[in-house]
């Protein structure tokens, strides 16, 4: 027999068992025997959600997902209370309601995306009963107060896995946990609301103060907008700035390696002819951040001399400069992909300007130098780039490129194999020392 069936006995008397007697049917509780009950089962229950706090965070983290995941179990007043509070408003008074959250977890995510796909995971990973959303999205109309701006929460009632019961025993309440999924400022705001209206529920507010809370509640859910926004921004840039890079790298490869054996040392690339630069295109939305996706998408398609002008078109704004730095190291890798050399040096240059511990924008600097095989300076760049950071295999490769262009093959080999030293994959490294041996024994 279940503890909320036993602790409960019929107004219109007794059959000894707990249950249903002549008489009205309508059942009373029995504080003392719900308290030896749940001292009973208490183990149990702190047992199965230390068992689920460990298996949520461990499936979250096979998703790539890192939640606060806590559990907790509804103190034995609570539970009475609620109980209490449900008999009250249960219309057939013969039924014991069951209290389905005596065991809760809570799982907290930075943003309102992920609720939304921690819903899907625990309904493929959990038998699930019951899914419930706690509040609303608030609006505002002369009507509001803050009770209807209440936290917003993600309610679902699982079935405990029988692994787990079979390891830690059934509780006599039921089989049955919550898990609620909420974000970092539901979860704040509800924590605020518990303290502020739970706790101190016949205390009086009036309208001024209501207004207030009202209010305050709007900021939060604002909040949690405006952070889910910024964050399905940064994720379309850093989608676009991969992209980016890696068609810029492979220009590298193609334009720095192939100097190794393609040309002969008087012979210099020719640039692309200079070409009229179109108009700016038509963007409804004018602020920098939605110009750098539009430039760098673009830019990805190849539509160069495009990108170039939205890049422009930002510096329009005159930005900071730690702004100016990004901009123009991204121009120059646009005029540098559609090999406008000069163009290209000009805007790493200015980009350096703007930031004197911008190594990227020397390295990239002292690649179109190598392109340009004006060697001297290239190996400069690639100094210069190494004095800022020195942890770069790739910069040490083509700074022994350039030194071999140039004759001195001790140097270059000697930068080669400490560039294998940091990467001892790469197999352009490898080769490129093969060749500096073989040159050397000559």
């Amino acid at each position: 027999m279940k503890e909320s069936e036993a602790a409960f006995e019929s107004k219109g008397g007794k059959d000894g068992k707990g249950g249903k007697a002549e008489g009205s049917g309508a059942l009373s509780l029995n504080r003392e025997k719900l308290l030896t009950a749940y001292e009973r089962n208490k183990d149990i229950y702190h047992n199965i959600t230390g068992d689920l706090v460990v298996r949520i965070e461990k499936i979250f983290s096979d998703f790539n997902l890192n939640p606060i995941v806590k559990g907790r179990v509804k103190s034995f007043p609570s539970y009475y209370s609620k109980l209490k509070k449900y008999m009250t408003m249960n219309k057939s008074k013969a039924i014991v309601p069951p209290i389905n959250d005596l065991m809760g977890i809570r799982v907290v995510f930075p943003f309102r995306g992920d609720v939304r796909k921690a819903k899907k995971i625990i309904e493929k990973k959990f038998s699930v009963d019951e899914i419930r959303q706690k509040g609303h999205t608030p609006y505002l109309n002369n009507h509001d107060t803050f009770k209807e701006f209440g936290y917003e929460s993600m309610h679902l009632l699982i079935r405990i896995p029988n692994d787990i019961l079979e390891e830690r025993g059934s509780p006599e309440s039921g089989e049955i946990a919550e898990i609620q999924i909420r974000t970092i400022m539901q979860d704040a705001w509800a924590e605020l609301e518990h303290e502020l209206f739970y706790k101190k529920k016949n205390t009086p507010l009036f309208d001024k103060m209501q207004r207030k809370l009202a209010a305050v509640s709007a900021n939060f859910f604002l909040a949690d907008s405006i952070f889910d926004e910024v964050r399905r921004h940064q994720r379309k840039l850093v989608k676009q700035l991969g992209k980016r890079r890696e068609t810029f790298f492979q220009k590298i490869e193609e334009s720095t390696d192939g100097l190794l054996f393609e040309y002969e040392p008087n012979e210099k690339p020719k640039a692309a002819p200079q070409e009229k630069l179109p108009a700016p295109v038509s963007i409804d939305d004018s602020s920098m951040d939605t110009l750098l996706l539009s430039a760098l998408t673009l830019h990805n398609k190849g539509s160069y001399n495009d990108a170039v002008a939205v890049y422009g078109k930002i510096l329009d704004f005159n930005p900071t400069d730690a702004i100016c730095k990004i901009i123009y190291k991204h121009r120059g890798m646009a005029h540098f992909a559609c090999s406008q050399y000069e163009l290209a040096i000009e805007d790493f240059t200015n980009a350096l300007k703007k930031g004197e511990e911008d190594y990227q924008s020397a390295y990239y600097r002292g690649v179109v130098n190598s392109v340009l095989k004006n060697y001297a300076q290239a190996i400069d760049d690639y100094t210069l780039s190494l004095a800022i950071y020195p942890y770069q295999s790739f910069c040490i490769f083509r700074r022994g490129q350039a030194y071999y262009h140039i004759g001195d093959y001790p140097q270059a080999l000697a930068d080669c194999e400490a560039s294998l030293a940091m990467d001892s994959q790469n197999e352009s490294a490898q080769k490129f020392k093969s060749l500096l041996q073989d040159k050397i024994k000559l």
